[in-house]
Parts: structure tokens; C-alpha cells; sequence
């Protein structure tokens, strides 16, 4: 019996098997941008996990990613294996312990989750804090900025194969992070800005340490730029990879370097100046093509504009008292609580019973290094607040893997996730 199939037979089989491996390709392809269940017969293409315990997932991040070859077809972010409970914590502390608990969220740039929290306490209260406060924070997050941005650079180089940068971007990010200790108490997670202020005044010798370290980090930055930008290599790993357009990143609510490197140059301290940001001189960095060259180059040259605030800030720093008095929401002088029983009661109040805040709500945001974070807070008059939701940027910047991975190789996965930043402790709050 003759094995042999006519010619149009033949053609009918091949059709329909060309058919049914794009069926299952589109199945796949809807199971990782959905997340529905996995079908058993998925054809030529692979379904991988990179993360949650993947060095350059910038912690604990899981992407689902199915592969055609080396090039990948879907991606999807799965999140949560982080979670902190954080939002509901906040409902059973006091404003005045807020800040301990906001401030571990983006643990790379913790003083904005500090601000951030401090001003929505401040506005339900109608509270205005000195102007030497609002000077210090200014000073403060800048410098948490530098050193994100820091970060950023190291981990960025890594990633991508640029061993050299972890070093250098590492040895930059040390300098300031001793400062921030010097100041703070610590070297992250400072508690420093609170409802009403910050919790201490500026060392005596401030001024000094401050400006000898922006010229260590003006220095570092010229290295970064030398070693990096005109690198072929570097270039060829970046150039082109990852895109995405600015209408994408608003459809997403993606914001901060994301954004701005499609050539949208929206920056909070310039559209909706907070602190003392319409007093200062800077600009805001931004780029057209919207690739991981790109948001590389912004941060960049980001450092190089929080530099310039941060030196205004030292020129222009005034005097007076770094917290307000007058309402009770700090604690007194240290030298009254000897002196004085009202003192030493108002001290013990605040920090056992915290301050009452009127009821209402609020929502106020300013431009943390990944963009926009917001919180929206709720008081029903009480010492503790009802409801607190973080608007975290990492959470929302995720959303632009997908565009962006989508038609890439494995390996530029890897060098596109670099260039979003994320900070899983913000999106898993």
C-alpha cells in the first residue's frame, strides 16, 4: 500500500498545521498578558520565569515571558512576593510614627516617602512649617535624589555587563550616604522629615561636607560619562532598546525619567512647584527617544541638575527654627523638658498618644527619583489616620515592561528592566 499524498492533500495539511501553531502562539501569548490558565499544547514557543530570585530583577520581581527562539513575544510582571502590609499598618499608628513606617517603601530614595507623607499630614492640619525646615527638605531629598540616581548608575552598568560602573557609581553613592548618616542618624530609612519639620537641625560644619561632596559627585559623573556614553558596546546594548512613546507612558500613568526620556518634560517641582522649588534655578532634563539610552541619560544628567539645587540651597539656607512650635505636633526643645511640666507632658503626649488631626482628606504629590508619588490620606479627626494609599511610581512605571520587552531579545530583557528603576519595596507596600 503506497505511503504517497497527492500534492493538494498535502497543501490542505500544511495550512492547517501553519494554522493551529498560530492558534497556540495566540493562546500563549494571551495566557502571559492575562494571566489565565496555561494551555498544555503551546507550539513552538516557551513560557520562562526570570525572577523572583534574579539578580537583575532589582528584587523580588517575577517575569513571566514567553520566547520564540531569543526573541520575546509577551511579558508579564508578576508582583507581590514582597508585600508589607504597609497602607493598612499606617491605620494603627499615629502621624507622629508615620514616617517610620512610609520610609521603608522606595528604600533607594526614602526621605520623598517622608516628605510626601509629612505635607498631606501638614495640609489636613493647615499647618505651615519655617522656612529653614522647608529649605532643609529641599536639601535633604535632592541629595537622597543624587544617591538614587547613584544607584541607579551602578546596578544599571552591572546589568548591562559594565562591571567598572558598579564600582565607580558605588564609590560616588558612599560619600553621600555618610553625609545623610551625619545628619539623619542613619544611613537610610532616616525618620528625618516628620509632620511639622524635620527631627533635627544641620550640624555645625554642614556647609563644608556638603560642598566638598557635590564636587566628588560633579567628578564621578564626568567618569560615568566618559566610561559609558560614547562606549560602542554600551551604545549597542542601548540604543533602540526597549522604546516606548509618550503616549504609551500617559496612557500607563508612567512618570519621572520614564517619561520625560520620550521627550514629555514633566517634572512636579517645575508643573506644580512644592517646598521652596519656584525659588530655585534648574531645568528639566529630557530626551525624545524613549529608550534605555535614554532614561540613562536622563538620570545622568538629572544628578548634575539636583547638584545645582542643592548648592542654591546651601547659599540661600536661612535661619530660624528647623519645626513649628506653636501647634504641638513636635516635641520641645530638649532643655525645656527640664525646666518645665507642661514641657515634659507635652512630650510624653506626643509620642504616646501622637496629635489629633482634623477630619478630612487630602492627596499631595511631589517628584520622588521614579516619579510621581503621591498620598492620599484620610482623618476622621482621630490621633491615627483612617486610610493611607501611597501612589507609588515603581508600581505604575512596571507597567511599561510589557511595550517595552515585546519584539526583544532575552538579553535586552535583562538591560530594559535595568532602565525602569523599580524598587520592589514600593510596589509590594
Amino acid at each position: 500500500m503506497s505511503n504517497d499524498v497527492d500534492p493538494a492533500t498535502e497543501d490542505r495539511l500544511e495550512h492547517q498545521t501553519d494554522e493551529g501553531a498560530q492558534e497556540m502562539r495566540g493562546r500563549s501569548r494571551e495566557v502571559v498578558l492575562t494571566g489565565g490558565p496555561w494551555p498544555e499544547d503551546l507550539g513552538d514557543t516557551m513560557v520562562i520565569n526570570m525572577g523572583p530570585q534574579h539578580p537583575s530583577t532589582h528584587g523580588v520581581l517575577r517575569i513571566m515571558m514567553e520566547l520564540d527562539s531569543e526573541e520575546v513575544i509577551g511579558a508579564k510582571p508578576v508582583i507581590g512576593y514582597l508585600h508589607t502590609g504597609m497602607e493598612k499598618t499606617a491605620e494603627e499608628l499615629t502621624y507622629v510614627q508615620g514616617s517610620t513606617n512610609v520610609t521603608r517603601m522606595d528604600y533607594a530614595s526614602p526621605l520623598s516617602n517622608e516628605l510626601v507623607f509629612s505635607m498631606a499630614v501638614e495640609r489636613l492640619l493647615g499647618l505651615e512649617v519655617p522656612e529653614r525646615a522647608v529649605w532643609i527638605r529641599m536639601m535633604m531629598v535632592e541629595l537622597n535624589r543624587i544617591s538614587s540616581h547613584l544607584l541607579f548608575h551602578a546596578t544599571n552598568g552591572m546589568d548591562v555587563g559594565a562591571v567598572s560602573m558598579m564600582l565607580y557609581g558605588w564609590r560616588e553613592r558612599e560619600v553621600v550616604l555618610r553625609l545623610l548618616e551625619k545628619i539623619t542618624g542613619l544611613r537610610m530609612n532616616h525618620n528625618y522629615i516628620r509632620p511639622g519639620g524635620v527631627a533635627t537641625d544641620l550640624p555645625d560644619d554642614w556647609r563644608e561636607d556638603v560642598l566638598s561632596i557635590l564636587a566628588t559627585v560633579e567628578a564621578g559623573v564626568a567618569d560615568y560619562d566618559l566610561l559609558l556614553t560614547d562606549n560602542p558596546i554600551w551604545r549597542e546594548r542601548t540604543v533602540g532598546v526597549g522604546i516606548i512613546t509618550t503616549q504609551e507612558c500617559l496612557a500607563l500613568s508612567i512618570t519621572g525619567p520614564i517619561l520625560r526620556s520620550t521627550g514629555f518634560a514633566w517634572d512636579l517641582r517645575k508643573a506644580q512647584p512644592y517646598l521652596a522649588y519656584d525659588a530655585v534655578d534648574f531645568d528639566v532634563v529630557y530626551t525624545e527617544n524613549g529608550d534605555t539610552f535614554d532614561r540613562y541619560r536622563v538620570r545622568l544628567h538629572e544628578i548634575l541638575e539636583s547638584i545645582r539645587i542643592v548648592r542654591q540651597c546651601v547659599e540661600r539656607m536661612p535661619g530660624g527654627d528647623y519645626r513649628a512650635q506653636d501647634r504641638k505636633v513636635t516635641p520641645p526643645p530638649r532643655s525645656r523638658i527640664d525646666e518645665s511640666m507642661e514641657a515634659l507632658i507635652h512630650h510624653f503626649k506626643l509620642f504616646t498618644e501622637g496629635f489629633k488631626v482634623p477630619a478630612g482628606e487630602t492627596y499631595v504629590a511631589v517628584e520622588s527619583p521614579r516619579g510621581e508619588i503621591g498620598c492620599y490620606l484620610v482623618s476622621d479627626g482621630s490621633a491615627r489616620p483612617v486610610r493611607m494609599h501611597i501612589r507609588g511610581p515603581s508600581f505604575y512605571n512596571l507597567q511599561a515592561m510589557g511595550p517595552m520587552i515585546e519584539g526583544s531579545l532575552v538579553a535586552d530583557a535583562v538591560a530594559i528592566v535595568a532602565s525602569l528603576d523599580p524598587i520592589m519595596g514600593e510596589v509590594d507596600r
